[in-house]
This record gives C-alpha cells, sequence and structure tokens, in this order.
C-alpha cells in the first residue's frame, strides 16, 4: 500500500469521488440538531426491526418487475423495499 505523509493512499470507487467532490463544493452541510436526527434514527431503526407478520397480496407481474427493478437500484431486497413503501404511505 503506497503511503502519503504517514497515511495509506485510498482507492475510492466513482460514487465516492463524487461524493468527496460534492464535500468540496460545500454542498453537505451539518446536521443542526445532530441529537434530534440521531433519535430520529434510532426510532426508525427500531420500528424496522420491530416483529413482522407475513401478507400475501397478489399485484400485477409488470408492477413487480418494476418493484424489483427499483429495489435493486437501491440495493435492498424487493421485499423490504415494498415493506419501506408501505410504511412511508401510511406514516
Amino acid at each position: 500500500m503506497k503511503m502519503r505523509n504517514n497515511s495509506p493512499i485510498i482507492k475510492l470507487d466513482a460514487e465516492e469521488r463524487a461524493i468527496e467532490r460534492a464535500i468540496g463544493r460545500g454542498e453537505f452541510t451539518p446536521v443542526a440538531d445532530q441529537k434530534k436526527v440521531l433519535a430520529e434514527f434510532k426510532k426508525a431503526a427500531r420500528n424496522t426491526t420491530a416483529k413482522t407478520k407475513a401478507i400475501n397480496i397478489r399485484i400485477s407481474e409488470r408492477d413487480l418487475i418494476h418493484l424489483r427493478a427499483k429495489a435493486m437500484r437501491e440495493g435492498i431486497p424487493y421485499q423490504t423495499y415494498v415493506s419501506s413503501l408501505v410504511h412511508k404511505a401510511i406514516a
């Protein structure tokens, strides 16, 4: 591993380089109330891990294909994606 100023040089992928450039341009700002935001994330995590029940629904094959494609783009299982859509709809 190469070193620069006693720090390892880390290879970034395209997404990480884009984030690094955005930070350099000042496109990200600190969260005003970090404790509040952290509490909201913790609450969301607890709600996500709460006991779940299985349900069966009938949807068109076309809709299922689109759901699976969107979930894949998000990098999550399609069942998790559907569950998040339902949660957002009722919240």
